[in-house]
């Protein structure tokens, strides 16, 4: 008997029924589910309780729509169906389940899929590319991927506009600061040319990513989070990777920074690179060396 499911727009077909080893597996991620929404309170959420509310934790309904997803398809996952899962829509989900890692691997590991989040990929950057960015100092210095997440950063870095170690992982993505981080994007004195810069480079990239499942769900997640980044996306705005331009911006502790930046490629192809910023004047080069010996402060 052949079955039909719809997810969004996509239409995937399954032949026949699955083994018991699969039957058992959407049963324990029913399960899973069920008792993760379970869990969750209203206010949580920024949700009211109200008086009539007889279901613990969040309704089905409400979990789809913090995760941008159909009701009906939502409770055919709970109801352990056999639907197709994407992994952009599996990160949605964990996120408003307010799922922690070991939850979010469970989860994936139940839908037998990979996790496309960059603190699920192993980072992999080298001791001596971790060397030269503690060398850069006080230049500000980071390591990105294709994808703009920042794998690796020094001090100065760290602290140009908040504190990058105070943020989860997930977050670490230079998109997603400049749309959603309300510090990053208010001490960017040309926030407004940077967004569309950033999302216009994001755009070009992706073009040799289309299919891949971590590309989509950064897309996925920075849609549903920012509606200036929607108006901006459908633009269609591209310009490429190697793009330098001056950056300003208003450290809170030592005052404004002209930078200029250097994409150095770690490859013969543009992906993995370290970002350099370099003072375009001496005060900016002034404020940066106070920049470090604060930060050298604090650590003692």
């Amino acid at each position: 008997m052949t079955t039909m499911v719809q997810e969004s727009s996509a239409v995937v077909f399954h032949d026949g029924p699955r083994d018991i080893d699969d039957q058992a597996r959407r049963a324990e991620l029913a399960a899973f589910l069920r008792s993760r929404r379970e869990r969750i309170t209203p206010e949580q959420v920024g949700l009211p309780r109200g008086s009539r509310r007889r279901t613990p934790g969040l309704r089905r309904e409400e979990v789809a729509l913090r995760a941008a997803v159909g009701v009906t398809w939502y409770t055919w996952l709970e109801q352990g169906r056999d639907i197709q899962v994407s992994a952009q829509v599996l990160d949605a989900i964990a996120r408003a389940l307010l799922l922690d890692r070991a939850e979010r691997a469970h989860l994936f590991a139940l839908a037998n899929a990979s996790d496309p989040a960059p603190n699920a990929e192993p980072v992999g950057v080298p001791a001596g590319l971790r060397l030269m960015l503690e060398q850069l100092e006080p230049f500000p210095a980071c390591v990105q991927n294709a994808r703009y997440d920042i794998l690796a950063y020094n001090r100065t870095y760290k602290q140009l506009i908040c504190d990058l170690d105070a943020l989860p992982p997930e977050d670490r993505n230079c998109l997603w600061l400049h749309f959603t981080n309300e510090t990053w994007y208010a001490d960017a004195l040309d926030r407004e040319d940077a967004k569309r810069a950033m999302a216009a480079k994001f755009r070009a990239a992706m073009a040799d990513h289309l299919a891949e499942p971590a590309w989509k769900c950064l897309l996925k997640r920075l849609r549903d989070a920012s509606p200036e980044f929607r108006e901006v996306w459908e633009r269609h705005e591209v310009i490429p990777p190697a793009a330098n331009r001056q950056r300003v911006f208003r450290q809170a502790r030592v005052g404004l920074l002209n930078l200029d930046h250097t994409n150095l490629w770690t490859g013969p192809h543009p992906g993995t690179r370290v970002l350099v910023f370099t003072p375009a004047d001496d005060e900016t080069h002034a404020r940066l060396r106070r920049l470090l010996e604060l930060v050298r402060a604090e650590e003692g």
